[in-house]
């Protein structure tokens, strides 16, 4: 006996806390930052989103500056320029040297950012790999520019600052400096420019301009002067609540009854919905939220499994929008045709609610390739995913992501693509969402949890209907083409050959000829018009029939609603 306490003693003598900071400094792949050409982008990634998020919040248009110098072999030097709001004297330190702190994290918000950890992880590896600090300039705008050197203290989780001045001007925005070695620059798919040709792409609001260790500068000019609406913070939805996290939700609330709890905490829930509630359960709903024990959680849980909530509110979405996206893949993708559709807001697992946005651009520089071509001299391109979560790219993780999965469960055929895997199609996929499900710290990867599926593939044939049509009616014409091209060619002879027999002028007979060949094309084009007439009106009187639909659904939960207040 005495043994084993001796052992239990020993073992304890080597139990130690670890701070959140050394954990990732040991695991820096969970934040994406392995690997010399991913942690390079990833970098990039992290200060450009960042960028983003800090100057829409500020209501500024973006004007963002990617420079990126090699100082050597595998040794780079990022700099990041922004026109943001810039940082306090406070909270600078924090942002760029304390991981898992932020602004992002506790709020239920749609932003590209969410944890804290990626500017921080940034500046712990710049000193990780040549132990250098991360040089700063931030300004408000008012009062003088703060200059100083950022890094990370690994065992404390805290910032260290060093250097720490004030410039003699005044200055808005944030400049990050930063040196990294074991890094490689190239351009590929999962390099920088591709990334923020993608990040131009799903923000046409902003400016984007990236300079090359080779000092080629690319400009991704803004297409919108319009600064997307402020996300509103949201509440959880009663539908994806799970046990656990309604008694966590409860420990915390300043509510002093269950029923003002679930008022108060979660979204669409009004005074009909708890009183509803209150009839089912086996407690009193004026006991305090805090005393919920796990099987009362469950009582409730059940509740709202049964209750017809009404949809989550959209208003804390801001997809990025058809149009927007239309003029985004016309200026950079310059395709032959785009479709691109907008689902309803709906809720995954967890009360979260989500959008998603999908467009299919079909020829012209659409697709990825075509630096070869085939026996025929055709230009040869594969089939380009563009996946992005709140507008931000995910350039790696490809295999994993529930946006990869859901494109190739659709079966391409249905919509007049033989072969998928070489077609001149860019696919273009946003997931908007208060919380994306990452699979990974990394965030370059989405869950695929199933009602986010549902909604890809919905969107994805709904889109796929429309590019399939165009890509039949091109087909069409090019069977048309070669059809005229054909009987052309045979004229002069068949002409020839009736002069000798009929004495007739041989122009005349060709002439005939080829009006004969225009007015049967000209036939089969009209019997194809009126196929596609007749399936227009039936759309069409589908699409009143489901608006029909939609209007007394949405007049009745107008009139839940209006109970509930």
């Amino acid at each position: 006996m005495a043994q084993e306490i001796s052992a239990a003693e020993q073992i304890a003598t080597q139990f130690k806390e670890h701070s959140v900071a050394e954990f990732f400094k040991k695991n820096m792949q969970m934040l994406g930052l392995t690997g010399k050409i991913k942690a390079l982008t990833t970098i990039v990634h992290e200060y450009v989103t960042n960028s983003l998020d800090a100057c829409e919040e500020a209501r500024i248009l973006p004007d963002i500056e990617v420079q990126i110098k090699e100082l050597g072999d595998e040794y780079y030097e990022i700099t990041v320029k922004d026109n943001g709001p810039g940082m306090t004297r406070q909270t600078v330190g924090k942002a760029l040297g304390q991981l898992l702190a932020g602004t992002k994290f506790h709020r239920m918000m749609q932003m590209r950012g969410q944890q804290g950890i990626g500017a921080a992880g940034a500046t712990m590896l710049a000193q990780i790999t040549t132990g250098k600090a991360t040089q700063v300039i931030t300004g408000t705008g008012s009062g003088k520019a703060l200059s100083l050197d950022i890094t990370v203290d690994p065992k404390k989780n805290e910032p260290k600052l060093a250097n720490m001045v004030e410039l003699g001007k005044t200055f808005q925005g944030t400049i990050i400096k930063a040196k990294f070695k074991g890094m490689k620059y190239v351009n590929s798919e999962q390099a920088p420019l591709e990334y923020l040709r993608r990040t131009a792409i799903a923000n046409p609001h902003a400016q984007i301009t990236l300079i090359e260790p080779s000092n080629q500068k690319t400009v991704f000019k803004r297409t919108l002067k319009e600064i997307p609406k402020q996300p509103l913070e949201m509440k959880p939805h009663p539908k994806g609540m799970n046990v656990d996290e309604l008694i966590t939700l409860a420990k915390y609330t300043d509510s002093k009854t269950v029923k003002t709890f679930l008022k108060n905490t979660f979204d669409r829930m009004g005074d009909k919905a708890a009183d509803e509630i209150g009839k089912h359960v086996s407690f009193d709903m004026n006991k305090d939220p805090k005393q919920i024990t796990w099987d009362e959680a469950e009582e409730i849980i059940k509740q709202f499994k049964n209750i017809n909530f009404i949809a989550p509110r959209t208003d804390g979405l801001r997809p990025i929008g058809e149009d927007r996206i239309t003029k985004s893949l016309t200026s950079i993708v310059k395709p032959e045709f785009s479709s691109v559709v907008t689902r309803k807001p709906t809720v995954y697992s967890g009360g979260f609610p989500f959008q998603i946005e999908v467009g299919i651009a079909y020829g012209g520089d659409a697709g990825k390739g075509g630096n070869t071509t085939n026996e025929e001299g055709v230009v040869e391109k594969k089939m380009e995913i563009m996946r992005f979560a709140n507008r931000a790219p995910l350039l790696f993780d490809t295999g994993g992501c529930a946006i990869t999965k859901a494109v190739q469960s659709i079966d391409w055929k249905r919509y007049n693509v033989k072969d998928v895997e070489n077609a001149p199609i860019t696919v273009f996929v946003n997931l908007v969402s208060v919380h994306i499900p990452y699979t990974g710290a990394g965030k370059q990867a989405i869950s695929d949890e199933q009602e986010i599926m549902d909604e890809l593939r919905l969107a994805l044939m709904d889109s796929g209907r429309r590019a399939g049509a165009f890509i039949a009616g091109k087909k069409k014409e090019m069977e048309k083409k070669m059809k005229k091209e054909l009987f052309f060619k045979f004229i002069p002879e068949i002409a020839a050959a009736l002069e000798k027999i009929t004495k007739e002028d041989r122009k005349k007979t060709e002439k005939n000829l080829e009006k004969l060949v225009l007015e049967k094309l000209k036939l089969e084009d009209e019997s194809d018009e009126a196929q596609q007439i007749e399936e227009e009106i039936k759309e069409a009187s589908e699409k009143v029939r489901k608006n029909e639909r939609e209007a007394k659904k949405k007049k009745k939960e107008a009139e839940d609603e209006e109970v509930e207040e």
